[in-house]
């Protein structure tokens, strides 16, 4: 019983140690904790007191500089104030200083006003005896200036107003020559069509009187380009020349006519005849065979075509000519026939440098050179007009420098004439005044002098 009885109180001391331990196990666990969270507790705690101490110093230092600015702030408000009262004092002196010079600037206003009066009253004193002085002196030598004035200006207008009238009527005179030269072309338009009237007639006969003489056709062509190089308004010998031998590449060349244009430059024109074709092409009773006498009369001109690219006339030592040559058909109707029957013939013969032209295209091309011969002559006129009106010019400078030459002579004239008037008597000083002072002094003087004006 008692064993049942101990073990029984062991069994409870047993379970009461146990139930101790468990208790002591969980209160040293919550202590552990409690621990833990205190520390963390104490962290924080030390944190904030970090953080209050940093703040704390951060306040001082601010502190610390608010209180250094404020006593820099300060001593500069002291030294500001300073500075203004230095400045007040010297303000009032510069006040004091100023109202001084503005009471010395009215007191020399005023004597400056006092003395310009009296260098104004100066002035029209002495501009009143000068005027007075230059009337005499103008009184004096006017009559004379004005007569030789007179003679010099007509001795320089004179030439003056002659080459005027000259230019004038050099003026009129190209004018009317224009006038006249529209006229004439008109006139020379109306004949055109009569010469070829004319001409185309004088082939019909001619081809019966000539057929079959190439040499006497060949004359008639060159007495047909004549006419036409005539009724243009050109002069032999002077705007055209006939028959000029040359020398060139292949020899002498002899071109029909060398026309001669302003500049040195030149034309060339060869005259070709084919009366025989054309009179067959003419006579053909049917088409066959003027068509027959068609291609003849295309053959004969190329040919000449040809024979003339060859003879190369442009290359002719001393001539200036484009890189052409005029070759001139007389017959109007041939040349329409070769346009009609193969146009490209006056391209083959324009790019061997050859133009075929008859009288109405040479005759227009001919007044347009007879125009700038014109146009040359009247250049030449204008430019003489040009140089004559520069001598004109020429002489009136020289006019206007004779004139300023005169007007700085009576300017020297009256400056010499002041200065000895000064020296005799109106000049401080001057020789009356001189004489007037020895005859008070005691000198005595048989005549009265004039009185000075010193």
């Amino acid at each position: 019983m008692e064993s049942v009885i101990i073990a029984s109180g062991l069994s409870g001391l047993a379970v009461g140690l146990v139930a101790a331990a468990v208790l002591l196990l969980g209160q040293r666990r919550r202590h552990g904790e409690r621990e833990a969270e205190l520390e963390e507790q104490l962290d924080d705690q030390r944190r904030q007191l970090g953080e209050s101490e940093r703040l704390l110093a951060e306040r001082e230092a601010l502190l610390s500089r608010e209180q250094a600015l404020s006593q820099e702030q300060r001593q500069q408000l002291g030294e500001r104030d300073r500075r203004l009262e230095r400045l007040a004092e010297e303000l009032a002196g510069w006040q004091r200083r100023a109202a001084s010079l503005e009471t010395a600037r009215e007191q020399e206003q005023n004597h400056h006003a006092e003395q310009l009066r009296l260098l104004e009253s100066a002035r029209h004193q002495l501009k009143e005896e000068f005027e007075q002085l230059a009337g005499r002196i103008f009184e004096e030598r006017s009559q004379r200036f004005s007569q030789q004035s007179r003679e010099g200006l007509n001795a320089l207008l004179t030439p003056f107003r002659e080459q005027v009238e000259q230019f004038r009527s050099r003026v009129e005179a190209l004018h009317g020559e224009q006038e006249r030269s529209r006229a004439h072309l008109n006139a020379q338009l109306e004949q055109l069509a009569g010469l070829n009237r004319q001409m185309s007639e004088e082939a019909v006969n001619l081809t019966r009187a000539l057929k079959g003489d190439n040499k006497a056709q060949g004359g008639w062509g060159e007495l047909m380009l004549e006419t036409v190089l005539e009724r243009a308004g050109l002069r032999k010998g002077m705007e055209y020349e006939r028959e000029v031998a040359r020398q060139g590449e292949q020899g002498i060349g002899r071109p029909d006519a060398v026309i001669y244009l302003p500049e040195q430059r030149h034309l060339i024109v060869d005259a070709k005849v084919s009366l025989t074709a054309w009179s067959e092409v003419m006579a053909a009773e049917s088409d066959e065979e003027r068509q027959r006498a068609m291609k003849a009369h295309l053959r004969s001109v190329r040919n000449h075509v040809d024979g003339l690219a060859r003879r190369d006339y442009p290359r002719l030592t001393g001539l200036d000519s484009p890189d052409m040559v005029f070759l001139f058909l007389p017959i109007e109707p041939a040349f329409a026939a070769i346009f009609q029957h193969d146009d490209t013939l006056f391209q083959q013969a324009f790019d061997r440098h050859v133009v075929i032209v008859t009288p109405t295209t040479l005759l227009a091309s001919l007044r347009t050179v007879a125009s700038l011969w014109r146009l040359e002559r009247q250049n030449d006129n204008a430019r003489g007009i040009v140089e004559r009106a520069e001598k004109l010019l020429d002489k009136f400078h020289g006019f206007v420098s004779s004139l300023d030459d005169i007007g700085t002579h009576l300017n020297r004239a009256s400056n010499s004439h002041q200065q000895a008037m000064d020296r005799l008597r109106d000049g401080q000083g001057s020789l009356v005044a001189q004489a007037h002072e020895l005859n008070r002094l005691g000198a005595r003087m048989k005549k009265e002098l004039p009185a000075s004006r010193d």
